[in-house]
């Protein structure tokens, strides 16, 4: 088993580092929340003082952060957490960043004799506790055997997307196509509903015909029509609205760096910064369903 520093214990952070521990790693945590790493301290981590004391004697340092100037103030410059951690040591980058930050986290790991992968999750914090989650790597090949043992302990799925800044590149992907089939499904319940129509049975009708997605499936915005939805528990839970609009406005850049076209992101991008301004951010990203129902 092996000795893993993790730094970020969140709504995925901490799910993703108890199913570590229970496959046995030894694991020190820490986390701004200090109740957080209590948590876990409780059920048999190692509590650290700071980041630096979390790496200090790790093989394996996994970090799972809001955002890449989170990443980046972490881990790079003089005072970096890549100055501490101990050349031949894996670092897994779990946090959804742009993908220019992952590249540049890489090539200064890379000069210091550290492996990394950018690693980014897809599955919400169910698939985090359940240990179901997709990985989305990005790196060298045999930096990510090394990793699946430790991937496996924490999901399901574990594709390898390509070099380094590929795992972001495909989470900004997937999450971009998500919000899409979200605010067409919200628009399309909403426009049943106020045609007469039965909420659960208008989804069961989608859901079997040529409009069925993932959302339809699992995910449904529409107060009722799944009950252990957030939608029926107020938009509470599962992944706040705040950090689609992160993901959506990541996705854009991505394709402004490539000269892509992505007229549907930007207007999703759009439509969860009302969100925003809403005051719906730490909303479930199902909550888009209110701008066609309000």
């Amino acid at each position: 088993m092996s000795k893993i520093a993790f730094i970020g214990l969140g709504h995925m952070g901490l799910p993703m580092a108890r199913n570590l521990l229970k496959a046995g790693h030894a694991l020190k945590v820490y986390d701004l929340m200090q109740a957080a790493v209590d948590e876990l301290a409780a059920e048999g981590a190692l509590p650290a003082r700071d980041a630096r004391d979390a790496v200090a004697g790790c093989e394996v340092v996994v970090t799972m952060l809001p955002a890449s100037r989170h990443v980046e103030g972490l881990l790079l410059g003089d005072d970096g957490l890549l100055a501490e951690i101990a050349a031949g040591s894996l670092l897994l980058e779990c946090s959804t960043i742009a993908p220019e930050s992952a590249r540049k986290v890489h090539a200064v790991a890379k000069a210091r004799g550290i492996e990394m992968l950018d690693a980014p999750v897809s599955g919400g914090t169910a698939g985090a506790a359940a240990g179901t989650l997709t990985f989305m790597v990005g790196g060298q090949a045999a930096a990510l055997e090394k990793a699946r043992p430790i991937f496996q302990a924490m999901g399901k799925n574990i594709f390898h997307a390509g070099p380094d800044g590929a795992g972001q590149v495909a989470k900004v992907c997937n999450n971009q196509l998500l919000a899409v089939q979200m605010i067409g499904t919200a628009e399309s319940m909403a426009l049943g509903v106020a045609n007469g129509l039965d909420p659960a049975v208008l989804a069961e009708i989608m859901r079997q015909s040529s409009g069925g997605n993932w959302v339809l499936e699992r995910y449904n915005p529409w107060p009722g029509v799944m009950p252990n939805a957030p939608a029926s528990k107020e938009y509470e839970g599962g992944f706040m609205a705040e950090l689609m609009a992160k993901d959506l406005g990541l996705a854009q850049e991505t394709a402004q760096g490539s000269l892509s076209s992505t007229p549907m992101g930007a207007l999703a991008l759009q439509l969860y910064r009302l969100l925003l301004k809403q005051g719906k951010g730490r909303k479930d990203f199902s909550v888009v369903q209110k701008l066609f129902t309000e």
